[in-house]
């Protein structure tokens, strides 16, 4: 196979754009210095990148996933987060029951706090 041409990939990848995109990330990882898997055969790196996918040497999956990626900016971990509301309501249970005040109890602190009359 001497030319790919985009017909030889589409099989591999049937939207024409996605190849497109699958492609000239693949020729951005070749430049950047990632092996090749076909022989150059003294072509540019988007015609290597297209025989790469025609001859499934790079898989479309892989390709995408690499694709996606690179293209993050933000990796998200799935953590569990901590539930604030279960820590103040154990923090709560913890301490004792100080304002467990009975109705006469909170009339005699506030006659209390008013001092005598």
């Amino acid at each position: 196979m001497a030319r790919v041409t985009v017909e030889d990939c589409v099989d591999k990848v049937p939207n024409r754009f996605e190849l497109v995109l699958l492609a000239a990330h693949r020729a951005r990882e070749i430049a950047a210095g990632s092996p090749l898997t076909v022989d150059r055969d003294n072509d540019k790196n988007p015609v290597v990148s297209l025989r790469e996918i025609a001859d499934e040497t790079q898989s479309a999956d892989a390709l995408r996933e690499r694709m996606i990626e690179s293209n993050q900016t933000q990796i998200e971990v799935d953590e569990p987060e901590e539930d604030k509301m279960a820590l103040l309501m154990g923090a709560e249970q913890d301490k004792p029951a100080d304002d467990d005040l009975s109705e006469e109890k909170l009339l005699r602190a506030l006659m209390e706090a008013q001092g005598p009359k």
